[in-house]
């Protein structure tokens, strides 16, 4: 498997993204691929939630179930629980994974 996106790397189960999260915002959205300051490349993400008691990490998780069509079980925050800039793992196929990445990373 090449041509990985770069806010996206292998996983035991599936694929792990890099998501720059922004809770408190006025709409939840995917916003594209993005590149930090040291050379990152992640997700940029936004919810409505508040960084209170993991609402924002939930409401991530159900929009990118939603955006990838995936379940909500198949993704969860795995690091960065208080932080902007969060791993989430998708388990599931990896190759049907990469495609609706890359399509709403295109879309973008």
């Amino acid at each position: 498997m090449t041509d990985l996106p770069a806010f996206c790397r292998l996983a035991d189960n599936g694929l792990a993204l890099f998501v720059r999260l922004t809770p408190r915002s006025a709409r939840d959205a995917i916003e594209g691929m993005a590149e930090s300051a040291d050379g990152r490349c992640h997700l940029k993400a936004r919810v409505r939630a508040v960084p209170e008691n993991g609402k924002a990490n939930t409401a991530l998780e159900k929009l990118l179930a939603k955006q990838i069509g995936v379940p909500s079980s198949a993704i969860s925050v795995a690091g960065g629980a208080t932080s902007r800039l969060k791993t989430v793992e998708l388990k599931g196929n990896r190759e049907e994974l990469l495609i609706r990445l890359r399509a709403i990373a295109a879309e973008q």
